[in-house]
């Protein structure tokens, strides 16, 4: 952890984040030199502007950004107002260049062609199911094809199948996964199933949407396993949705092989909003046919050109990608230092929780990143969606503490369950004390005998 008050934790030290931790293993990331690691307060300076009332345990959903991270955006903004021509013309396309090779060294790209940047996941996954669209309007796929998704897709991934697959005439198959899950082998099983639904009718799988770690509930998938089934089975294309990646698990283009990956860079790669990559997989016929839905004047020059100007607006967060791995290296092990002990710390924060509670954990440690989830007691009478909402905002509001709630339905016959999950996330700004005030705030919850139905009173 992060905080000199997390001594008395036996696998979470702050020195952990600060250059004496026993991670020592060579890194084959952009590294830059440093004579010494960030100190805690540091960390602490860089994160000032986080409201200190509150328990910010939700960094999946917006992440963070460092205060020397938000000062180069600054400066680029004000270079670009004091001379917008000279920065457009001379200065623009080279810097996005920039970024677009520290990505691609970041995620094992074999070429910077391969890397385009554009808002976010969201707006990656427009670009590839409006291919898609295209396919079936143009007569490459025919109508009934199959395109498959996980249950627990994103929500916008979701209304984009809608608004571009099923209307074109695309059958979306969603492949069920179970929650808690237990291991890797019963993702791989309902997937497996799935596939053999879509070949069912005879039809032709034209497109795998895979999460790489879904949001909520919120589990790593393993999706090198899961790409490789697909090219056994023939799907003929496979799309990476990978927006908490980057940061947060393991990201390496080669070993998993994919055709289109997406991951944003400002959930766990303190990155402003809003800033993702797009890997396009380049095939021997050449380039990608994908193009950016906003259409500018670099139209029909590549993606990663046409995603570099697509009208006047402010670029800067996709400048600072040298700034934020900067950050980074100022810890010991950079990303992957990062990572490691933000999973160990979400890990036994969680563990911590549950025992507090008389819950489980909703994944196997080896399942989680950055993320894990954490049952809630069962006497908070959480029934429904909204019941998660108004717990959420009811632990906001009263407790000053931030996490997202998932509802999970009883399944047939289960009595007295688990329905109710907080998604834990941990980031290098969190302290003990975090979950702490979470843990104690439920606690008071239960011991004064509150239930989800008083919210809706």
């Amino acid at each position: 952890m992060d905080s000199p008050t997390t001594n008395n934790h036996n696998h979470i030290h702050t020195h952990h984040l600060n250059g004496a931790s026993t991670i020592s293993q060579p890194s084959k990331k952009p590294k830059l030199l440093s004579s010494s690691f960030i100190t805690p307060a540091e960390i602490h300076e860089e994160f000032s502007h986080h409201d200190p009332s509150v328990a910010r345990i939700n960094n999946g959903s917006f992440g963070c950004c460092p205060a020397s991270v938000i000062a180069a955006q600054h400066r680029s903004q004000l270079h670009y107002l004091r001379q917008p021509d000279n920065f457009y013309f001379n200065e623009l396309k080279k810097g996005i260049l920039q970024s677009r090779t520290i990505i691609k060294d970041l995620v094992n790209a074999k070429h910077v062609d391969e890397i385009s940047i554009v808002d976010n996941a969201t707006t990656a996954a427009a670009i590839v199911l409006q291919h898609t669209a295209w396919s079936f309007h143009e007569g490459t796929f025919q109508k009934g094809d199959v395109v498959l998704m996980l249950h627990y897709a994103y929500g916008a991934v979701k209304k984009s199948m809608e608004a571009y697959v099923t209307r074109a005439g695309g059958h979306v198959i969603e492949v069920p996964l179970p929650f808690p899950v237990a291991s890797n082998e019963e993702i791989v099983r309902e997937f497996r199933k799935a596939l053999e639904r879509g070949k069912s009718e005879g039809k032709r799988i034209r497109l795998a949407v895979i999460d790489h770690v879904t949001s909520m509930p919120c589990v790593v998938i393993p999706v090198k396993e899961l790409v490789q089934i697909c090219r056994e089975e023939g799907v003929e294309k496979v799309f990476i949705d990978a927006a908490h990646s980057i940061g947060c698990v393991d990201v390496d283009m080669e070993e998993i092989g994919a055709d289109f990956y997406t991951s944003n860079l400002h959930k766990w790669f303190f990155c402003p909003p809003s800033i993702a990559f797009l890997y396009t997989r380049k095939t021997p016929k050449g380039g990608s046919e994908l193009h950016h839905p906003v259409v500018s004047h670099e139209y029909g020059n590549g993606l990663a050109v046409e995603s570099a100007w697509i009208g006047t607006r402010d670029y800067s967060a996709q400048l600072v990608v040298p700034a934020a791995l900067e950050f980074v290296n100022r810890f010991q092990g950079g990303i992957e230092g990062i990572k490691k002990r933000n999973h160990d710390a979400v890990v036994e924060m969680g563990e911590m929780l549950a025992q507090s509670w008389g819950t489980h954990l909703g994944s196997p440690p080896d399942m989680c990143g950055s993320m894990i989830m954490v049952g809630l007691p069962t006497s908070l009478g959480i029934a429904c969606d909204d019941d998660a909402l108004g717990l959420r905002v009811h632990l906001r509001e009263q407790f000053g503490v931030e996490v997202p709630i998932y509802y999970r339905p009883p399944r047939d016959g289960e009595v007295g369950c688990v329905t109710g999950y907080a998604r834990i996330s941990h980031q290098v700004y969190n302290k003990v004390d975090d979950y702490h005030k979470f843990r104690d705030a439920v606690n008071q919850l239960v011991n004064n005998g509150f239930t989800c139905a008083l919210l809706s009173g």
